[in-house]
């Protein structure tokens, strides 16, 4: 969150990555840093997946990910 923060604050557009597990707890960052972050959340968990399903998550959020760097 801090790292997407910092982009945006430079003009950089920049969309948060995580997985389901993380929702309440990225809710609960972007409200007590006051910001509002373009969020993908991927299917949990992530940690023991191999290159192909990783690959293959990412396929599946490119779209959101993209809408997220070009809204404006």
């Amino acid at each position: 969150m801090h790292d997407i923060a910092d982009l945006e604050s430079r003009g950089i557009p920049g969309v948060a990555i995580a997985s389901t597990e993380f929702v309440q707890a990225a809710a609960l960052q972007s409200k007590v840093l006051g910001f509002d972050p373009a969020m993908v959340f991927v299917r949990h968990p992530i940690q023991d997946r191999t290159d192909a399903e990783m690959r293959a998550l990412a396929d599946d959020v490119l779209e959101q990910i993209l809408r997220g760097i070009t809204a404006a």
